[in-house]
């Protein structure tokens, strides 16, 4: 506790007391994990900074009535670094989804051999899309 304290109070000063309310509230709502150790209190997360950013973007989502025409305005405003981790998350997204259903077949004694994900567009072919018009 006392790091988490140092480190805030590096920005404004806050009290050690204040800094245990917060960590408890958060605690009791879900947000925090804590185990003793020694005669303290060591908190961790219960989920990581992108599985928050990840939710919050779903709430997003989930505000909107057309979630299709959310989602291509979200992705007008990103960057090409930020398109271009986006289709790598969405084909390790499929290839997951695939191993998933291996599995099962497996389980159910069916065949998975020749399997893989679904094709997606590469980049030259949507390029080439737009450019003939098709």
């Amino acid at each position: 506790m006392r790091e988490v304290v140092d480190d805030i109070n590096t920005v404004r000063p806050v009290a050690y007391t204040t800094v245990m309310t917060v960590t408890n509230i958060l605690h009791t709502k879900g947000w925090l994990l804590r185990a003793k150790q020694g005669r303290a209190w060591l908190y961790t997360p219960v989920r990581s900074r992108e599985a928050y950013a990840a939710a919050l973007m779903e709430d997003g989502l989930g505000a909107s009535k057309d979630r299709p025409a959310a989602l291509v305005h979200f992705v007008e405003n990103m960057t090409d670094d930020e398109v271009t981790a986006l289709r790598e998350a969405l084909r390790s997204v499929d290839r997951k989804s695939v191993d998933r259903d291996d599995g099962r077949r497996k389980a159910e004694g069916r065949p998975t051999e020749g399997r893989q994900a679904p094709d997606r567009q590469t980049e030259d072919q949507e390029t080439e899309g737009r450019e003939t018009g098709t």
